[in-house]
């Protein structure tokens, strides 16, 4: 027969009790479900396009970053998402940005292509953002919009030493042998290149 075993005392239960919640505070629990970050661009929100539609790479190894091309969605916010998360549609953009707040998603790692610019050798040489609204509803390009969009192309010309001005930062609509217009002729260039020089 086992002769029972002692009860630990007070003073040792408190002792451990101390121990225990020294080491949680010098060493916190891992996250549930926690996972590096996916984004570029830290505030933006990862809302990953289906990889059938855009192509994976290593830029700017693989190909030089000279560009950032300037899109207008003609949908909604959320329609963009669906479209670029759908695998039918080959279509993607690096980033969605809201109008009501100027909320950013990003779609596409920076490293890899999008297909946005009906241009293969635009695609490879560029960061493509898209905002939400329509190109005839000048209503959609919110304070919001040009502010948070600016803040995001001034981070990407940083990051790859892109010059913040009109030859380099372009709307869809000069990428050669398009036939998009976006963003269209109610898009203020004058104040989006200046927001972006002082972002």
């Amino acid at each position: 027969m086992e002769r029972p075993r002692p009860l630990p005392s007070r003073r040792r239960l408190l002792t451990g009790a101390a121990l225990a919640a020294a080491s949680s505070a010098l060493f916190p629990p891992a996250r549930a479900g926690a996972q590096a970050q996916a984004v570029d661009y830290p505030p933006a929100e990862w809302q990953p396009a289906s990889s059938s539609n855009y192509t994976a790479s290593s830029r700017p190894s693989a190909y030089p970053l000279d560009y950032v091309i300037i899109h207008v969605t003609q949908e909604t916010y959320a329609t963009t998402l669906s479209i670029f998360q759908n695998p039918q549609k080959k279509v993607s953009a690096h980033y969605v940005v809201r109008s009501s707040d100027g909320h950013v998603a990003q779609c596409v790692r920076e490293k890899d292509i999008a297909w946005h610019a009906g241009n293969w050798d635009y695609n490879t040489r560029s960061i493509g953002i898209e905002h939400e609204g329509w190109v005839d509803q000048p209503a959609y390009f919110t304070n919001a919009l040009y502010e948070q969009s600016a803040r995001l192309t001034a981070a990407i010309c940083d990051r790859y030493g892109i010059p913040k001005d009109r030859t380099h930062i372009l709307g869809h609509y000069q990428v050669p042998g398009t036939d998009h217009t976006d963003p269209g002729p109610d898009w203020d260039w004058v104040r989006y290149i200046r927001l972006v020089n002082f972002a």
